[in-house]
């Protein structure tokens, strides 16, 4: 079919957009986070799904015009992997469910729903909460597709893990349900095949947790000259601490102080505060903790509060650069590879995390597959257009020092069209090939965007 062949349009309820139509680049930037858009990738049409009959359609008229498909859910792809050259790119935005069921306690979601602005919400009315991502904003599609690096990963695991069923647009254009025992294959693949998935989620059927009774956060402000000493400690402790508690170290400027600190900070969610005391007190015997800045102990908060803390630190309307690795080793090699990406961020935004993951657990048996007790990711943030390329450099000299310490990284974070390092077991990876085979054979799905071919190597290894 020739590619200027009109469209019906009364095939869909949402709105479809061609080049050179009002509203197309709207419709092609609009909903992403990051500023920092592409300027070489145009889609072929933009499709505004309002239904889930419309990505069925979406997903055949792209087949009926030789288009590949792409997908937006929540914008939040650090490359913009949604825009893509000669494909159809089906945006979620418009496409918005949610429903619990109080008897089983499943939540049905759609993708672009935002996990903190919207699906914690809703289910706190119900005394229910979803371990979804921490900045607000985010999508729960990209995000359980990834495999879910959500709130308390080290204690309740991948946010993947509590996907039970999905429901999936196949290349042929049929909407299936995918689980454990129907369509296992595509089950298996969506979580943690982030953007190489070959179909298109309309629904996740989510496992909830019971909300936490009582919150509380710790935080110990450290000047960065203390950087080697207490991160040097916490790398030896940090898989002592409860599994109830969030261990996170970054680095950052603080809204109220000039200087950049590093912040050691423990989030417990417990039902009493007796509780808390007790899995926070690990945190709280650190040996420098007298010479910090400042100190909270064991503060009682709320889900709200630590979500509104989240919006603050991603700052929306600002150009992102980010990358990130799984560290492995002993600190003597640990700690002195991070300092550059720790200490020497290069603009007042920017902020970098330590994450713990420890004790390490084995997830789930799906895609992801490839986690390490520590996780590292720096965010970049300015709003400089001229300042692109040195800070780009800055952020690949920092994580090459990384190297050295690092068995990989995490979808979420990576931007593959600059840096691919290895995100999957190995068996996991050559699997996911074989699905993909027979699943999409033609390519009808865009897959990793990427300067060149996806290896799932690091290149110093190869």
């Amino acid at each position: 079919m020739n590619p200027s062949t009109p469209v019906n349009t009364g095939r869909f309820t949402g709105t479809l957009y061609f080049p050179g139509d009002p509203g197309f680049e709207e419709a092609c930037f609009g909903r992403v986070f990051n500023h920092r858009r592409p300027s070489d990738r145009r889609p072929a049409a933009v499709l505004e799904a309002a239904s889930e009959q419309d990505v069925v359609e979406g997903v055949r008229l792209a087949v009926e015009r030789g288009w590949q498909v792409s997908v937006r859910s929540g914008g939040h792809s650090w490359a913009v992997w949604s825009v893509r050259g000669d494909a159809l790119l089906i945006d979620l935005g418009n496409f918005r469910e949610l429903a619990y069921d109080p008897v089983t306690g499943i939540a049905t979601v759609t993708p672009s729903v935002k996990g903190g602005d919207e699906l914690n919400p809703y289910l706190g009315g119900f005394g229910r909460f979803f371990n979804g991502g921490h900045c607000p904003s985010v999508g729960i599609g990209g995000f359980l597709l990834q495999g879910g690096q959500g709130w308390n990963a080290r204690g309740w695991g991948w946010a993947a893990e509590n996907v039970v069923a999905l429901d999936v647009v196949t290349a042929e254009g049929e909407l299936v349900r995918a689980d454990e025992t129907h369509h296992s294959d595509l089950f298996w693949a969506a979580r943690g095949a982030g953007p190489g998935f070959f179909g298109v989620v309309t629904r996740f059927h989510l496992r909830t947790l019971p909300l936490p009774g009582h919150l509380a956060h710790t935080v110990h402000a450290y000047p960065l000259d203390l950087f080697d000493e207490v991160m040097t400690w916490l790398h030896g402790m940090h898989h002592t601490v409860s599994e109830l508690v969030e261990i996170v170290a970054v680095t950052q400027t603080l809204p109220d102080r000039d200087e950049r600190v590093l912040l050691v900070t423990g989030l417990s969610m417990t039902d009493t505060p007796e509780q808390a005391d007790e899995a926070l007190a690990p945190l709280h015997a650190c040996p420098y903790a007298d010479r910090a800045l400042f100190r909270v102990e064991a503060r009682p908060t709320t889900l709200a509060e630590q979500i509104e803390a989240q919006r603050v630190a991603n700052p929306e309307g600002h150009r992102y650069f980010v990358d990130n690795a799984w560290l492995t080793g002993p600190a003597e090699e640990v700690v002195p590879a991070m300092r550059t990406v720790y200490t020497g961020l290069p603009t007042p935004q920017s902020f970098t995390i330590w994450f713990s993951m420890a004790p390490l657990r084995r997830p789930a048996d799906m895609a992801f597959s490839l986690q390490s007790e520590i996780y590292c990711a720096s965010y970049v943030v300015h709003d400089e257009p001229g300042r692109d390329a040195e800070l780009r450099a800055w952020l690949d000299g920092a994580m090459a020092e990384l190297e050295p310490v690092t068995a990989g990284q995490y979808l979420g974070d990576s931007d593959f069209t600059v840096r691919q390092l290895k995100f999957m077991g190995d068996e996991q990876w050559r699997r996911l090939q074989e699905i993909r085979a027979v699943r999409d054979p033609k390519g009808l799905f865009a897959g990793y965007l990427s300067a060149g071919t996806v290896t799932n190597t690091n290149h110093w290894e190869r």
